[in-house]
């Protein structure tokens, strides 16, 4: 699921070499950590988060469907 996102990510993002996505569990969640440039975090959350929240969506929709929960993060 990490490269997924990451995945999109790049194709979002105008500097693609910059995107990272951690992986840590907290509290029996894996929680997927995705930063970007700074001049990309706009592109990535999309006007007025529609684009972060479909990548919420897909993200929990496949974590359901693989019985393991997971959130996306997007990071400062």
């Amino acid at each position: 699921m990490r490269e997924l996102v990451a995945l999109i990510a790049r194709g979002l993002a105008r500097e693609p070499g910059r995107v990272g996505v951690r992986e840590h569990t907290e509290h029996g969640r894996t929680v997927l950590e995705l930063s970007v440039a700074p001049r990309d975090r706009g592109r990535v959350i999309g006007r007025e988060g529609r684009t972060a929240a479909a990548l919420r969506t897909l993200v929990s929709e496949l974590a359901r469907r693989r019985g393991s929960p997971c959130t996306l993060e997007i990071l400062e």
